[in-house]
Formats: structure tokens, C-alpha cells, sequence
């Protein structure tokens, strides 16, 4: 991508993107948590973005019209890339993230263009995040930690700040747990922790996760007694 931006800079656009995606307020403090980073270091990063004219400042961080243009192209390069990644090289589903954010810096137009074509036109990354500009339609959502016991709704959406603990991947892999599989909510304990049948198996997943899991919304919702 020959923008004139670094790649840090470009990695802050992506971060700031994402949290918006989630509903995440913006703050410096999370940006840090989220990049796994000093507090200095984005207080120092966003500074220069705000000289660049990516971002504004007040109480929370957010994106001009221009560097939100910039974190559409990174993210969508990036679940791009995550697709491809999956499906064409056949890479663990669980891993492509993490090489993701390697590719996603060096994509260029024509290849951009090359991999939409070769995958036939996707909407989304392999754990369900909509791929900017690809014309994703969501459906009515919720997390799986608002499902009632015996509902059966399939897997629409894994939040990318899941994405970001590859070991939470592994575990979401290992069971089954990816989007259009379809999850039976068993029974929920007095601390927050769900037990759910996928494929199957019951799994066991904490409040944090379940959270951030989310199935689409049916008209006709299958409840299981």
C-alpha cells in the first residue's frame, strides 16, 4: 500500500477502527490494551496522527474522513487476506489473524483486485467480520451470553477482540465453535460462564468470550426443552 503512511501508523487506523466496530469508546488507554502497547507510546502515535489529519482528539480518539478512508483499505486488506489465507492456502483458521497483519501491509491494488476475483467476491473474513466495501448485509444479532437456555441459533460473527488472544482461537477452533455452526445454549452459571452443544459437545465458555460471540437472530427460533 503506497500511501506515504508507516506501518504503525497504519496499524493505530486499524486498531481505532475496530474498537468503533465493537462499541468500544475510543480511549488512549484502550488502544494501548488493545496493541498491546505503552500508554506513552499512543499517546506519542496519536499526536503525529492528529498533525497528519487522521484522527481528532477530545474525549476520545476519532477518525477524520481521511483516516477513516485508510483504516477501511488496511482492514479490509486484512480480512481479505484472512480469507485467502484460509480458504486458498488452506492455513489453520485459527492462525490467520496473526498472518493477516503481516500481508495486510503489502497488498497493492492489482493483487487486492486478484484475490477478490479468485474467491469470488467474499463479504466477510473467516470468523465473520464484514470486509469494508464488500456490501455485507448483517442480520439481527446478539451474543450467545443474551441466548435463553434451549435456544439453537447459528454462529454469525466472531469479534475481532477474540481474534486477538490466539490461544482463545485455538480453543474456539478446537471446539467447533465457528460461524455458521450452529450453538444450543445448555445452561448458564450464577458467575456469568455458559455451557453450550456444539457439534455435539458441550463447552464450557466465560462471560468474557460469550460476550463477544455473536448468532444471528431467527424468526422462527428453535427452542430446545
Amino acid at each position: 500500500m503506497d500511501d506515504g503512511y508507516s506501518v504503525r501508523c497504519r496499524e493505530y487506523a486499524e486498531a481505532i477502527w475496530e474498537l468503533e466496530e465493537a462499541g468500544i469508546p475510543v480511549l488512549q488507554a484502550r488502544i494501548a490494551r488493545w496493541l498491546g502497547v505503552s500508554p506513552a507510546s499512543v499517546s506519542e502515535m496519536v499526536r503525529r496522527m492528529a498533525a497528519e489529519g487522521l484522527v481528532e482528539v477530545s474525549d476520545q480518539v476519532r477518525l477524520t474522513d481521511e483516516g477513516n478512508h485508510l483504516a477501511a483499505v488496511v482492514v479490509r486488506r486484512h480480512r481479505l487476506a484472512e480469507r485467502f489465507l484460509s480458504e486458498v492456502l488452506k492455513l489453520p483458521w485459527a492462525k490467520v489473524h496473526e498472518e493477516a497483519e503481516i500481508w495486510e501491509t503489502m497488498i497493492s491494488d492489482d493483487v487486492e483486485q486478484a484475490m477478490w476475483d479468485v474467491m469470488d467476491d467474499p463479504k466477510t473474513c473467516p470468523h465473520g467480520n464484514p470486509i469494508p466495501g464488500a456490501g455485507y448485509r448483517p442480520p439481527r444479532m446478539k451474543s450467545i451470553y443474551e441466548m435463553e437456555p434451549g435456544e439453537n441459533l447459528a454462529l454469525e460473527r466472531i469479534s475481532e477482540e477474540l481474534e486477538l488472544d490466539l490461544d482463545m482461537m485455538h480453543f474456539l477452533d478446537e471446539n467447533q465453535i465457528r460461524p455458521g455452526n450452529r450453538i444450543l445454549l445448555k445452561q448458564r452459571d450464577p458467575y456469568g460462564g455458559i455451557t453450550v452443544e456444539v457439534e455435539d459437545r458441550q463447552v464450557g465458555i466465560g462471560a468474557f468470550a460469550s460476550e463477544r460471540l455473536f448468532v444471528a437472530i431467527e424468526e422462527n427460533q428453535n427452542i430446545i426443552n
